[in-house]
């Protein structure tokens, strides 16, 4: 008889059957019999969820069947861009379903091999296309990885949607939409700052070294009665160095910590009273060689015995109202004695200089013993380390903590391979 292999495909090749070449038999009498396939009409023999006059909601799998005797030896559905969608046969081989995500308002080929049952084999191919969405959610993932890619250990990931998203199934829908995975695994969790933010944290600080993946993966998917999931959107990023920065403003003095061990201490002077430093944990949101600094930006009269415009160098951002770490040459004197500043963290200009180019993007600095108020959790910065973790978990959708676990992916051959970050 025939030897047959089965041999694993790509995306939604499911399963192909090789056909060897026919095998010579002998008679009794010594003359050869060939045993010829039978091409027969494939059409005949299988059925498609989908017709080509039908319009399919992208949220719902499509489906092959065989009829009764019959059974599939291939299906592959492909887009207008030519990429594959995933899919699934059944152990009987006599179904066939789409398992990824089909796009809106898109057409695509299916393409199917059969079996009769009793020898003969034949192909057919259809189409259908997708329902066009009312409305498409996308996403703008952060960090931007388009410079170094690398950050500190305090930063957050986010998540901007292009849409409001406010029923709470909806939010569950865009969660299971958004994949973290980092090697080392972490345990995280997203918190929904408002309808159209998200940030993810750790439970703790991220590792040293660790590489982070994002992505959101809603392509097709339902996420609410008219809004369906657009593009997916992804990026990868990596953790460096694990740099803490504590400012005491009781002390005057800034103390720079490189994965546990204190590198610097450095005389500093805070916030003067009125103008107290905010206290708390707050993540280094970027870097300026030089920027200008006038008090109208914080309410400051021009004029006034308060006011201030002044290039100021080796600038390391913290808030987006504009709290720094920057150079301070004209309050030297006062540096590591009092506080004379307007709510930023002066010091001389090598100082500034060489703390500048000992952080990054990401890295913590944390104010402790100020008068000021407590660093916001969000919309001037990143201060989502100082939400406590079980606060943090209950302002996710799915109410819980998800791990980073990087998940196997099944290989074509049907061994496990990891997904590349």
């Amino acid at each position: 008889m025939a030897d047959r292999r089965g041999i694993a495909g790509l995306g939604g090749i499911t399963l192909a059957l090789v056909v060897l070449a026919p095998l010579a038999g002998c008679t009794s009498g010594g003359e050869e019999v060939a045993d010829a396939v039978r091409k027969v009409d494939a059409a005949r023999l299988v059925h498609l969820s989908a017709t080509a006059t039908d319009k399919v909601d992208p949220s719902q799998p499509v489906t092959v069947t065989a009829e009764p005797g019959s059974r599939l030896t291939d299906v592959t559905v492909v887009g207008p861009d030519g990429r594959i969608v995933a899919g699934r046969l059944s152990e009987d081989q006599r179904s066939w379903q789409t398992t990824g995500r089909l796009k809106a308002a898109t057409a695509y080929t299916v393409r199917i091999a059969a079996d009769d049952g009793s020898g003969g084999r034949g192909e057919t191919s259809s189409g259908f296309a997708t329902l066009a969405a009312q409305r498409l959610l996308t996403a703008k993932l952060g960090p931007d990885s388009s410079g170094s890619g690398v950050y500190g250990v305090g930063q957050p990931l986010t998540v901007q949607l292009s849409e409001a998203v406010k029923d709470p199934q909806a939010r569950q829908e865009v969660e299971r939409a958004l994949t973290v995975t980092s090697q080392p695994a972490v345990t995280g969790a997203w918190y929904w700052v408002d309808d159209k933010n998200l940030h993810f944290r750790p439970e703790e600080y991220w590792p040293t070294g660790t590489v982070v993946a994002l992505a959101f993966e809603a392509t097709g998917g339902r996420i609410s009665d008219g809004l369906y999931g657009g593009d997916r959107a992804a990026l990868a990023v990596r953790i460096g160095q694990r740099v803490e920065t504590v400012v005491d403003a009781a002390a005057h003095e800034l103390t720079l910590k490189r994965d546990g061990q204190v590198v610097r201490t450095i005389p500093v002077t805070t916030g003067k009273p009125g103008f107290d430093t905010r206290n708390g944990v707050k993540v280094v949101l970027g870097q300026e060689r030089k920027v200008r600094m006038s008090g109208e930006t914080i309410g400051i009269a021009v004029g006034s015995q308060e006011s201030y415009d002044l290039d100021v160098e080796w600038a390391t951002r913290v808030t987006w109202s504009g709290e720094y770490v920057h150079a301070a040459p004209w309050s030297v004197g006062s540096q590591g004695v009092e506080n004379v500043s307007h709510g930023c963290t002066g010091m001389s200009t090598e100082n500034a200089h060489w703390f500048y180019q000992n952080t990054r993007v990401g890295d913590l600095v944390t104010v402790v013993n100020s008068r000021g108020k407590n660093m916001e959790p969000f919309g001037n910065g990143f201060g989502d380390w100082n939400i406590g973790w079980g606060e943090w978990v209950g302002h996710s959708a799915l109410g819980q903590p998800v791990s980073t676990t990087t998940p196997a992916t099944r290989a074509p051959a049907g061994g496990m391979i990891a997904p590349q970050l």
